[in-house]
């Protein structure tokens, strides 16, 4: 039944503090809700009725051998359910099959290395997790009614229908048995039994006694923890709690303190506890569920203060258990297991029709009655049913109720539904499964995001591109092409044959436009027709679009030749006014294809300002030898709209370019085209002669005229430093003009110094500029016509007198001065030329006493070094020769009889060996002393430097006068008489210190 038409199948029945055992009459003893005012302040969830929310919806799954099973609406509808399942389903494989086929399951149990299953004939049998057969036991002869597994996976705990209970080791060969002489409906072990001395399990079963079996000093010993509430429905042991459930309800046990501390009873309208098995489950150490017939109950172990207070003792804490949550279904429950860590239930469902529900005496009936197919439900904390998968077991027709169980695995993530004839392993969906979901949904895009997110690579045959590829393939079944063309790139990578192919498709859609923008130009490249194709689109359709992407791809991946042609062809057929564009993208082609000279006629017409840098990158200075006007004119215009321009070159970018390559555009070609612009050809012809004055020496007296014309500010310079042009045109042009200053330096080069001083007396009045002409020309003819002018003009007197020089003599030009003739500023002219005198009278004296300290320093030096002397050994190489003295000494330790001594240059020589050192001049010898201790090699080097040291005398300036001779001899005198006194030195200096003694000769 979908979850949609069970609006009160679940009802919230409150939650209920217990406390510990009470008659059975205090205990809540009905289901229906209790008052709102009874409910304690810490309910956990809704009071009163409330109904599934509707977000669970009922599936049926095709459980098929090793593979997971396919969700399908039970009515028909088809895959029109757009929730995800919460679950998926495996037959469990293996050897189950095998044996299942020859015996039925009757119980089951799971941990982390094992799967134990029980039969009916009493056989046990170890699986592996995937179901294969590791060992097999067979320690009963009736069904097996319940198993236990301990934490360590070392036990295996069976309670049978032959009344015994069985403990076997799965790793050795320790077994149990104990006879309980009734038959037994369930056992569990102590957490860690393997690990303990006591090695304690709990049973119960008919005979209605709940028996802990332990190990003792003398054997076996058993202690019945309670009886006399008919037959042990079932135990589950966690921690140091013990859970039971009787005919009369649930009980908890402690371990701890062995005590019981709660009793949870059943309703009163509850069905017949044999006919409905009760399931019993821990989610913590301290959280209890129980599922009987159509009701789920919480129960949570809690701490408080206890109300025994025993004097002198500190207060005591007493546990009791509070039921947090209680439930009605609309189905009765065969197995409960906690789900996921949210609190959710995962309930093991078996719906009945609605008279079923109070048959306590027609049982063969109902066993008449074909079996429902049994439910997986997940019901969350508040009671909202999650999601509900119907499973297709194997005859699930022909079981009931409590035929079936739940047993979750150890770490949760998977939960065996066991049948007689079938096992089947739910397991929560993983990513993977979510994914391969997605797919099937057909919601590509969600899929693509969740496989790229888990790094899984590939999940159900599926990778990235194979969903991609869906992905896009369904974009454009909806016609979303923006949306498929924005995908390409993430989803198509670097597969350059599935880019081209989708591509094509865009393009035999219409819609090439759409995907162009992300078309890759490299990693991957593809092949030039896909290129050739998307700019043959855009020539056709986008003219700016083709220019854009000529500049913005690169031109290796098309055929740029193909491509001009093209455009030269829809050049043809457009009209001027609209080929802009094509020309401009004509250009850059022929620029992309290295042929920048066809590229030029193209950058002229679109007046294109890099048509310079074109031509200076390209060298295509010879393409533009008959286009000089037509860049100059482009130039211009440039200029005119860009001050700028102005200010980087005196005449312009076009200009520069001409003059920098004359070698390849030939000056007359140049200037043959600029005739008819006379402004143009001066600042050609201005530029030329900036570079080179040499340059157009043809055009000189061409440039003479320009210049008059309009640059009369150069004009002289150009005068001064051409020698090419004709001075007789040159003077009428300038006379023509009235270019006086010109005029003048024309007259000059002419030879008619005359003339040119009178112009510039009579015209331009110019005192300095007459007296600068004079000194230029430097003829005494002109001084005197520039002196006999100025006789009668007070201001040419005055200048003169101020501006007088060597070139004229003042006394000359005073006496010319008219006795009476008024000259203002006369006594200033007059002192200054005084003064004048007086600085170059100072400036030679100074002259002459810098040179006469000079000459004493040289005279002082040479003197010096010709009576200095010079200290030789026997590794002192000969002037003339350059050989050692004594070469069979040189380089080798100094030897007694090496010679030395100190030459000066005036005459006198002193020698002396090691052994024997003595000074002798060439006469005489100055004195000799008996032999002492040798004098050692320090001894002579201080010695011989302090000789050498002294050789030049030291000179005051009275003394610069004296003879050179007679200051040598002196010198020398003093020399010996220091030597002398040094050596008596070194001789007292070495007998006090007690060292060999040396004879010196002096």
């Amino acid at each position: 039944m979908p979850a949609s038409s069970r609006a009160s199948s679940v009802r919230s029945l409150g939650t209920s503090p217990l406390s510990p055992p009470r008659p059975a009459s205090s205990v809540l003893s009905a289901v229906s809700p209790p008052s709102t005012s009874a409910l304690p302040a810490m309910l956990d969830v809704p009071n009163g009725n409330s109904s599934a929310k509707g977000k669970g919806k009922q599936r049926a799954v095709d459980v098929v051998p090793s593979t997971e099973g396919l969700l399908h609406s039970e009515d028909g509808e088809g895959d029109e359910d757009d929730d995800e399942p919460t679950l998926k389903y495996a037959r469990l494989g293996g050897s189950t099959t095998n044996i299942l086929s020859k015996d039925t399951a009757s119980a089951i149990a799971v941990c982390s290395k094992y799967t134990i299953l029980g039969t009916h004939n009493g056989a046990l049998f170890v699986l592996s997790p995937e179901g294969m057969l590791i060992k097999r036991f067979h320690p009963h002869s009736a069904m097996i009614n319940d198993l236990s597994i301990d934490s360590t996976c070392e036990f295996v705990a069976s309670a049978s229908m032959d009344g015994r209970v069985a403990i076997q080791s799965l790793t050795t060969s320790e077994a149990h048995v104990f006879d309980m002489q009734r038959p037994m409906r369930c056992v569990a072990l102590e957490p860690f039994f393997g690990k303990r001395n006591t090695r304690q399990c709990v049973s119960g079963g008919m005979a209605g006694n709940l028996i802990l079996s332990e190990k003792g000093w003398l054997g076996q010993k058993d202690v019945t923890l309670y009886s006399g509430e008919g037959p042990i429905w079932a135990v589950e042991w966690r921690g140091t709690f013990i859970a039971w459930a009787s005919d009369a309800g649930v009980r908890i046990y402690d371990t701890a303190t062995s005590q019981r501390i709660t009793y949870i009873s059943r309703a009163e309208d509850s069905p017949r506890a044999d006919l409905f098995k009760c399931n019993l489950r821990w989610r913590d150490d301290r959280t209890l569920l129980i599922a009987w017939a159509d009701v789920i109950k919480v129960a949570v172990v809690k701490e408080r203060e206890s109300k025994r207070v025993v004097p002198g003792l500190p207060s005591a804490t007493e546990l009791y258990v509070e039921v947090s949550a209680i439930f009605q279904v609309d189905c009765m429950i065969s197995g409960i297991a906690p789900y996921g860590k949210n609190g959710d239930l995962l309930v093991l469902a078996y719906t009945t029709e609605e008279d079923e529900d109070n048959e306590a005496d027609d049982s063969s009936a109902q066993r008449r009655k074909a079996g429902s197919r049994p439910e997986l439900r997940i019901i969350s904390p508040d009671g909202e049913e999650l999601s509900s998968d119907a499973i297709s077991l194997r005859n699930y027709d022909r079981f009931q109720c409590r035929d079936y169980s739940l047993c979750p695995s150890a770490n949760g993530q998977s939960f065996l539904v066991v049948s007689p004839e079938d096992i089947v392993v739910a397991q929560t969906r993983d990513e993977s499964d979510h994914i391969v979901w997605l797919i099937e949904m057909q919601r590509y895009e969600e899929a693509l995001h969740a496989l790229e997110k888990s790094g899984l690579g590939t999940v159900g045959g599926f990778d990235v591109t194979d969903v991609g590829k869906k992905y896009l393939e369904y974009l454009v079944e909806e016609g979303e092409y923006d949306k498929t063309a924005a995908s390409c790139p993430k989803i198509l990578g670097i597969n350059a044959k599935l880019w081209e192919d989708w591509v094509f498709l865009f393009a035999e859609k219409g819609h090439l436009e759409t995907i162009i923008p992300y078309v890759p130009t490299h990693d991957p490249q593809l092949s030039r027709l896909v290129y050739e194709m998307i700019l043959a689109h855009y020539l056709r359709h986008d003219e700016q679009a083709l220019l854009r992407t000529i500049h913005a791809w690169p031109h290796e991946i098309y055929d740029v030749s193909a491509v001009i042609l093209a455009v030269k062809n829809q050049l043809d057929r457009t009209r001027a006014s609209d080929s802009h564009v094509l020309m401009q993208a004509l250009t850059e082609l022929y620029i992309l294809n290295r042929q920048p000279g066809k590229a030029l006629p193209y950058f002229l017409k679109l007046r294109d300002p890099h048509v310079f840098t074109l031509i200076r990158d390209n060298n295509l200075f010879t393409d533009i030898q008959d286009q000089a006007l037509q860049l100059i004119e482009f130039d211009e215009d440039l200029r005119k709209n860009d001050k700028a321009l102005e200010s980087e070159s005196r005449h312009g970018t076009a200009i520069e370019l001409l003059v920098d390559h004359t070698h390849s555009i030939p000056i007359p070609r140049v200037i043959s085209q600029l005739q008819e612009s006379r402004k143009y050809l001066y600042m050609y012809l201005d530029a030329l002669f900036d570079k080179d004055p040499h340059l157009a020496f043809d055009y000189s007296d061409l440039q003479v005229d320009l210049y008059a014309e309009y640059d009369q500010k150069k004009l002289m310079d150009f005068l001064r430093a051409s020698n090419y042009y004709s001075l007789e045109r040159a003077y009428k042009i300038c006379d023509n003009r009235d270019l006086v200053p010109e005029m003048v330096f024309l007259l000059g080069r002419m030879g008619d110094n005359k003339r040119a001083l009178n112009l510039i007396i009579e015209r331009l009045g110019d005192v300095e500029r007459a007296i600068e002409f004079a000194k230029e020309q430097n003829d005494n003819d002109l001084w005197e016509d520039l002196l006999k002018y100025s006789e009668n003009k007070p201001r040419f007197i005055r200048g003169l007198l101020e501006n007088v020089g060597a070139e004229i003599d003042p006394i000359r030009l005073i006496r010319r001065i008219k006795n009476g003739l008024e000259i203002p500023g006369l006594k200033p002219a007059l002192i200054k030329i005084l003064q004048d005198f007086q600085l170059q009278i100072s400036l030679m004296d100074g002259c002459r006493t810098v040179l006469y300290s000079d000459c004493r320093d040289l005279a002082l030096s040479l003197h010096r070094s010709q009576t200095s002397g010079f200290l030789w050994t026997g590794d002192t190489p000969d002037q003339a020769t350059g050989e050692p003295i004594f070469p069979h000494l040189s380089g080798a330790p100094v030897p007694a009889s090496l010679p030395f001594g100190v030459r000066f240059l005036s005459g006198p020589a002193y020698l002396g060996t090691s052994a024997f050192p003595s000074l002798a001049s060439a006469d005489t010898t100055l004195s000799s002393l008996s032999p002492i201790q040798p004098v050692t090699k320090r001894d002579q080097l201080v010695a011989a430097s302090l000789l050498a040291s002294l050789s030049t005398p030291d000179y005051e300036e009275e003394d610069f006068d004296v003879r050179p001779v007679e200051d040598a001899e002196r010198a020398m005198e003093d020399k010996v008489a220091t030597v002398k006194e040094l050596k008596e030195k070194l001789v007292q200096e070495r007998r006090r210190s007690a060292r060999a003694a040396v004879r010196v000769d002096v």
